[in-house]
């Protein structure tokens, strides 16, 4: 579906065009036309192949979708993929948007997501100087913004680590918080999907084989990088701490596990006394000199009572009760 399509002199906004004038815009000198895709549609996908002239391996690629994120450079034009991530009930949903970006048009196809870029086509109009550089520009603020798009995303998964943290060393349930953490994980592996690969692919956006398109923005897309450069630092920093989070969740559960050791040998100690002493008086042999004694019941219980309670006096000490 059709979002917009508009042309732009020396970077001042001329209107909305039809498709089928594509071609005739990008034929005048200083013009530059920034056209929007919702969903893939093939009908419309060959029409702007014909209009754009776009490489038709490009083509295939945002037709078929699911790729990772990269930059490729077919001859004077890009063709770039990023994953745009929101969050879900139970995750992330990982969206999609291809960039065609040529001298004079940027062509963007978006899919799986909701929230669009309509406050980068509004940033980009408010800065003319810029716009007029081209599709450079634009592609930068489109990027930027993805990339921007990322951080409250990478806050909030620190967040739920945190709260997970808290959980297990105030006695939360071990196996909710080993599934949390894992489900934290499966979210930060999503992010480093999204990530590591545009870190390397920006990277080539601005060195010694930058592209045509993108040879004036060197400036714009090294900020970019660095964003992405704390991003991956910061989602390694993650993995770690899930990682050791789950390692002392496990050593928690093993010290839940030896406290009840202790305390089941602790009981077993007690019971084990009185259970000896009642076990030799009912050997029922003939000639046991206690048996007649008119207080040896008494005793007898008087001294499992002692034993015990000194027993129990210790373990209590050495807190095993």
């Amino acid at each position: 579906m059709l979002i917009n399509c508009v042309a732009y002199q020396d970077g001042k906004r001329l209107g909305e065009i039809q498709p089928g004038e594509i071609r005739d815009y990008l034929a005048k000198p200083g013009c530059f036309v920034w056209v929007a895709l919702l969903e893939r549609d093939p009908k419309v996908l060959e029409q702007m192949q014909e209009q754009f002239g776009l490489h038709e391996l490009a083509v295939e690629d945002a037709q078929n979708g699911h790729q990772r994120p990269k930059i490729e450079d077919y001859g004077d034009s890009l063709f770039v993929v990023l994953h745009l991530l929101e969050p879900e009930s139970d995750g992330l949903r990982v969206g999609e948007v291809d960039v065609f970006a040529g001298p004079n048009y940027i062509l963007t196809i978006r899919s799986h997501a909701e929230k669009g870029f309509q406050a980068v086509r509004a940033r980009c109009e408010s800065e003319p100087e810029l716009l007029s550089l081209g599709s450079g520009y634009v592609l930068y603020a489109l990027i930027d913004a993805v990339v921007d798009r990322y951080f409250p995303l990478l806050d909030h998964l620190e967040t739920e680590l945190e709260a997970i943290e808290d959980r297990i060393f105030a006695g939360g349930s071990p196996r909710e918080n080993v599934e949390a953490l894992y489900g934290l994980k499966q979210k930060l592996g999503v992010f480093r999907h999204a990530v590591a690969p545009l870190l390397e692919a920006v990277n080539n956006l601005y060195g010694a084989r930058a592209s045509r398109i993108s040879a004036g923005m060197k400036e714009y897309f090294r900020d970019v990088a660095d964003h992405l450069q704390r991003l991956n630092q910061t989602i390694e920093s993650i993995r770690d701490t899930i990682a050791t989070a789950i390692a002392v969740n496990l050593s928690m559960i093993s010290l839940q596990e030896n406290e009840t050791m202790k305390r089941l040998a602790a009981y077993g100690a007690l019971v084990a006394v009185p259970t000896l002493i009642a076990g030799i008086y009912g050997m029922n042999f003939k000639y046991m000199p206690e048996l007649d004694w008119q207080y040896g019941y008494l005793v007898t219980t008087a001294l499992m009572i002692a034993i015990d309670g000194v027993l129990f006096y210790r373990l209590r000490k050495a807190k095993w009760l």
